[in-house]
């Protein structure tokens, strides 16, 4: 017994140092991603601070997160983050549904991409500015016609990437689906479904973006709240700082939606042998 303590402590010892590390990089790796954009507005603060910048036009950080407290405590804040938030929400939920639909008939079936494929193409180059008047004239200015234009934003990149997704499925493995004799049903989830996953999460943060994108275009038609009112609002009464608070606003959302997708998708993928499993990217 007295002999087989030192070997005890030897073994555990590597153990416990091992983990430090690894509970530090788990930390410390996200926080790299926020050291860049920190990094900025340092600096864009100290040169105002020295009085090599007025500040004026493009405020400094102080200023913004100043703007960003005073419309939190009037209550501002909360009203506008909640309405672009439902609006987006609505609108990602009926694209990916949309996009996922038509792009999987698609790319499953050659007739349907032929027929269905140039016109999506096609309407697809259409800026989004120009759907608004078009939204107008046939929904209105309410909720509807907003909602519409975020699902048309994102309803693109979902079905670009379930077909493409399909398409570029390795011939080999939906040979060998077909040798066991699997059914249509199980085909597509045994075999089509883990190929596409990948492609597919990376459609969905993509339209998630877009969504993001259009719902300031969407925010144009008569809106009398939400992140793009605010936006239209500062510019109009001349408040950069206002303006620059929407813009930080909707980048944190952003990134914490587009986080969302990758946490949830995350127990999907773990099959995955890629490299950026292994290098940690």
């Amino acid at each position: 017994m007295i002999s087989d303590a030192p070997v005890l402590q030897q073994t555990t010892e590597p153990a416990e140092s091992a983990a430090a590390p690894s509970w530090l990089s788990r930390y410390a790796r996200p926080m790299l991603g926020v050291l860049l954009p920190l990094t900025f507005a340092l600096g864009w603060e100290l040169l105002v601070r020295f009085g090599w910048s007025n500040g004026r036009l493009v405020p400094p950080p102080s200023r913004v997160f100043a703007t960003i407290a005073d419309l939190a405590r009037s209550g501002e804040l909360v009203r506008h983050i909640a309405a672009t938030l439902w609006r987006v929400g609505l609108g990602f939920a009926f694209g990916v549904v949309a996009g996922t639909l038509l792009g999987a008939i698609s790319g499953y079936w050659s007739l349907a991409r032929r027929l269905l494929d140039p016109t999506v193409q096609a309407l697809r180059a259409i800026p989004s500015l120009a759907w608004v008047p078009l939204f107008i004239l046939w929904l209105g200015i309410f909720e509807t016609s907003k909602i519409a234009l975020i699902a048309v934003g994102v309803f693109f990149p979902v079905y670009l990437g379930v077909m493409g997704a399909i398409l570029i499925v390795d011939r080999k493995i939906v040979e060998v689906g077909r040798t066991f004799r699997l059914s249509g049903p199980a085909m597509i989830r045994r075999i089509l479904l883990p190929a596409v996953l990948p492609a597919y999460v990376v459609s969905l943060r993509v339209g998630l973006g877009l969504g993001w994108m259009f719902v300031v275009a969407a925010e144009l038609i008569g809106a009398s709240e939400g992140l793009g009112y605010l936006l239209l609002d500062g510019q109009q009464l001349g408040k950069p700082a206002q303006i620059l608070a929407a813009i930080v606003i909707f980048a944190i959302l952003g990134k914490l939606t587009d986080w969302l997708i990758e946490i949830a998708a995350a127990p999907f993928l773990r099959w995955q042998d890629a490299f950026g499993r292994t290098t940690g990217a």
